[in-house]
C-alpha cells in the first residue's frame, strides 16, 4: 500500500476524531449524559490519563509522558508504513493506529486531556468513555492481531 494512501487514511481518521470532539464539546455539557439507546449515551468527559483513565490522578507530568510516547509511536508507525508497504492489511492496521494516536495526541498537547464522549453501559455498569481515536486504535490493533495469525511476517 502506498505511503500516501496510508497517511490519507490516518488523516481521515484524525479529521473525523477532531470533528466529532469539536461537535461534542460545542453541544454537550460536561458529565451530563444524553441517552441515545438503552445501552448508549453521548457524554462529554475529559481524561488526562491514558486508556481506562490510567495515570489520570497524576499531577500533570503524564501529559508530556503520554504525548512523548504517542509521538515516538507515530514516527515508528510511519517508518513501518514505508518499510512494509507491500503488506496491505498490516499497513491498513497501522494507518488506523496512527490516525487514532494523532487524534489523542492533538487533544493532549492542546488541551492537557483527551475528550471522550462515547458511553456504553449495561444497567449500572459503564464501560469507560472513549472516542473515535480510541476506536481507531482498537480496530487497528485488532487488525494487527488478525494479520499476525494469517501471515508469517508484516
Amino acid at each position: 500500500m502506498k505511503l500516501y494512501y496510508c497517511l490519507a487514511i490516518a488523516f481521515v481518521i484524525l479529521v473525523l476524531d477532531l470533528a466529532t470532539k469539536y461537535w461534542v464539546e460545542s453541544r454537550l455539557f460536561y458529565g451530563q449524559p444524553i441517552p441515545v439507546t438503552s445501552f448508549f449515551n453521548l457524554m462529554l468527559t475529559y481524561n488526562p490519563g491514558a486508556a481506562f483513565s490510567f495515570l489520570s490522578d497524576a499531577s500533570g507530568w503524564q501529559r508530556w509522558l503520554l504525548s512523548g510516547i504517542a509521538l515516538i509511536t507515530s514516527i515508528v508507525i510511519i517508518f513501518l508504513l514505508y518499510k512494509y508497504a507491500a503488506s496491505k492489511l498490516f499497513c491498513l492496521a497501522l494507518s488506523f493506529v496512527l490516525g487514532g494516536a494523532l487524534g489523542n495526541l492533538w487533544d493532549r498537547i492542546t488541551l492537557g486531556h483527551v475528550i471522550d464522549f462515547l458511553d456504553f453501559y449495561l444497567g449500572n455498569y459503564h464501560w469507560p468513555a472513549f472516542n473515535i481515536a480510541d476506536s481507531a486504535i482498537f480496530i487497528g490493533a485488532a487488525l494487527l492481531i488478525y494479520d499476525s495469525f494469517r501471515s508469517k511476517g508484516p
